[in-house]
């Protein structure tokens, strides 16, 4: 943990900003953010730092202690840039899927695609367990994404849990936690709730995110430090499964929407298609585009921050 000044903890906060930016589109991670901006240890050690021993300290020792224990001003400046960086991505993205859908997904796709080769590279040896673990990735992957392709659940206990699974996200490099939502069908709906300031189901769905973060940054840091290259197998096989979901071109099927919400608008349930069989306007060009976009868009980023 670092000693910083105020242009210090200015900098921490645009980081946070450039991670909530990235964790409101499903390809790009904040952790991704945090690791090539070199604040990946210090946020982990924090996340950990929040436990037993910080009430201990701040019951005894009281507030000034503990806010050193748990790093607060770093922790506190990072989540200001975070809440920042989403509040401000989250009606221009919502706006997107509703009128250009093809294309904005096809951009997530190339973010994905080029998520998968930047943490697939890291992986320092691929033994027979590395391998094992990417097939198990992309089986449970599709798995989920076929079932949430053709079903969808509503209610403030799923807000709630989608919270605690997508917030692990957030600290794991490659996997974004809007990245997370799309597979578990909460996307749309946390986005919404963001867009229009929900604050019930914003407090909800933060209330997850606590239990989450809390609950599992532990177990994620012991799995880095014992199996790093199984884990961050997974984590690659996961994201080459789950492009099924995010693929741009779909179709409804069934002879009725699977859910009316109280605005009016129709989840339909759908599947994948190739451009040429696609209804209405592919737009296979512009698609395109917008894919080798995304795609280089992360490259660049990766290939900046290895030359700082």
């Amino acid at each position: 943990m670092e000693n910083r000044n105020l242009m210090g903890y200015l900098m921490i906060s645009l980081k946070g900003v450039a991670m909530g930016a990235a964790d409101i589109v499903p390809g790009v991670s904040g952790g991704t953010i945090a690791f090539i901006s070199g604040i990946y240890e210090e946020l982990i050690t924090s996340i950990n730092n929040v436990n037993l021993e910080a009430l201990r300290k701040l019951t005894k020792e009281g507030v000034k202690s503990f806010w050193s224990h748990i790093n607060g001003n770093f922790l506190f400046m990072l989540l200001l840039g975070i809440g920042t960086g989403v509040a401000s991505l989250a009606g221009i993205v919502s706006f997107l899927l509703e009128n250009h859908p093809i294309l904005i997904w096809s951009f997530f796709f190339g973010l994905i695609l080029a998520s998968i080769w930047l943490v697939a590279k890291t992986i320092d040896k691929w033994s027979l367990g590395a391998i094992t673990a990417m097939i198990i990735g992309i089986a449970i992957a599709l798995y989920i994404s076929t079932v949430q392709t053709v079903a969808h659940v509503e209610g403030s206990w799923f807000i709630f849990l989608s919270g605690a699974i997508a917030i692990c996200a957030m600290i794991l490099p490659g996997i974004s936690g809007s990245f997370i939502l799309v597979l578990l069908g909460s996307y749309h709906q946390v986005l919404q709730a963001v867009k229009d300031k929900d604050l019930i189901l914003i407090s909800i769905f933060i209330g997850g995110c606590a239990v989450g973060l809390i609950s599992f940054s532990r177990l994620l840091k012991y799995l880095f430090s014992k199996f790093k290259s199984i884990t961050i197998a997974l984590l690659a096989g996961f994201m080459i499964g789950a492009l099924y979901k995010v693929w741009p071109w779909k179709v409804n099927i069934g002879d009725a929407p699977i859910v009316v919400h109280s605005n009016g608008k129709e989840d339909w349930m759908t599947a994948n298609v190739w451009p040429a069989d696609f209804s209405g306007d592919a737009q296979l060009l512009w698609a395109v585009l917008c894919a080798v976009i995304g795609l280089g868009l992360i490259i660049g980023i990766e290939k900046i921050a290895t030359k700082k």
